[in-house]
């Protein structure tokens, strides 16, 4: 690690650059310690994103949908795991596994698993990418447009950052966070976490488009154009499609509410808790809307990032936005 080209990045922290990505110190210990150790199972479900591209949504949508037997979705029901906890300690990321002294606590998870990853999926390791017999288990991946990704990112910041920095493992931090224009140039530069995100995104999708039964790709956009048909398409992509007695039952339509920013931003669990690693649960959850963008970018900076996406992903069929334009 010591060798790798370093530069300052946004968040405030030393990145180094390491497989075409900028990366924080505890990202690269995994990185370079999963590749020995993680064992995946066939049943296991890996959810990936680009940070602040809807993670949260995707997690308590999946974990409500994977373990709607033993916990029905009522969102008036206070007996539901989503009223006690945060989305992020019910589905834990791999690569902040050991921050809380837990070791390896996802080899304790029973089957199947539901884990997460910011990691590029060239930089996964082997065992989840390189094997085509279904023993790697299966990845979904959410992305959003990098304007809203960007001011998402920079909000989030605002919040956590005095937090993080006490992190182990984070890395060098700035003595304080940069402007919004400041962090602008370091986003535009892929100087961001795992960074930048248009190959990290285009890397999940290429793989998408080769293997689409081991990864389904999604966007945050059609998340919110459609969110019971993204639900039913989440549940039949872990192998628990939705019965025809669920659907009369209103299974999607509970779980869809439980897990509205809405409902989740109103629990005291998440106006006034902290997650496992001591990060305020109300910094996950502001407005949660398309275009907010427009209220924190000039029209030349927005121009400015989409020249940039558009020049990475020239030859690619990946583009960003929704994809749907109306709800099934």
């Amino acid at each position: 690690m010591p060798s790798l080209p370093t530069a300052p990045g946004f968040p405030p922290y030393r990145m180094r650059r390491y497989g075409g990505f900028w990366h924080i110190d505890m990202y690269l210990k995994f990185i370079c310690a999963s590749h020995a150790c993680f064992r995946p199972r066939p049943t296991d479900v890996l959810l990936a994103s680009f940070p602040k591209t809807g993670t949260t949504w995707l997690k308590a949508l999946a974990f409500s949908a994977l373990n709607r037997a033993a916990h029905p979705p009522s969102p008036a029901g206070a007996d539901h795991p989503l009223h006690r906890n945060s989305p992020h300690d019910l589905v834990r990321f791999l690569e902040l596994a050991d921050q809380d002294g837990d070791g390896l606590i996802y080899e304790e998870v029973p089957s199947p698993r539901l884990l997460a990853t910011h990691v590029p999926y060239s930089l996964l390791p082997h065992s989840i990418t390189g094997t085509d017999d279904g023993s790697g288990g299966r990845i979904m991946y959410v992305c959003r447009d990098p304007k809203d990704t960007f001011v998402s990112f920079w909000h989030y910041h605002e919040k956590t950052t005095a937090t993080l920095q006490q992190m182990a493992d984070v890395g060098g931090a700035s003595e304080a966070m940069p402007t919004f224009e400041e962090a602008f140039e370091l986003f535009c530069q892929g100087q961001s976490a795992e960074g930048p995100q248009w190959r990290h995104t285009l890397e999940y999708w290429e793989a998408s488009c080769r293997s689409p039964d081991k990864v389904l790709f999604l966007r945050y956009e059609d998340l919110l154009l459609d969110p019971p048909g993204s639900l039913r398409k989440i549940a039949a992509f872990m192998a628990c499609p939705f019965s025809p007695e669920e659907e009369a039952a209103g299974v999607v339509r509970d779980i869809v509410e439980l897990c509205s920013l809405g409902t989740l931003k109103g629990l005291e669990v998440n106006r006034r808790g902290s997650t496992m690693l001591g990060l305020k649960n109300d910094a996950f959850f502001r407005n949660g809307t398309v275009g907010d963008w427009s209220n924190c970018m000039t029209p030349a900076m927005a121009a400015r990032l989409d020249g940039i996406v558009a020049e990475a992903l020239e030859g690619s069929t990946l583009t960003f936005g929704a994809s749907c334009k109306d709800p099934v």
